[in-house]
């Protein structure tokens, strides 16, 4: 959803709400300069997006650690 910087100011709890659910994207002058999105969303997105990365069993969570601090 876009709607203009006016529009949030005069309806914020309206677009609080909205924002839970989809996100919302705030314009000034015609051009997108924010976005109001729910926080939790970022994370699932982020956790959907790491699932089948690592095949089961390839590696232990003990390996894993141990190639990150190798990298550091």
């Amino acid at each position: 959803m876009q709607i203009t910087a006016t529009e949030l100011k005069n309806n914020m709890g309206k677009y609080l709400s909205l924002a839970a659910k989809q996100d919302v994207y705030i314009t000034k002058n015609g051009k997108a300069v924010a976005k109001l999105s729910c926080p939790n969303a970022d994370k699932i997105a982020l956790l959907d997006s790491l699932v089948g990365i690592i095949p089961d069993g390839a590696l232990s969570l003990d390996e894993v650690k141990g190639q990150r601090l190798d990298r550091q």
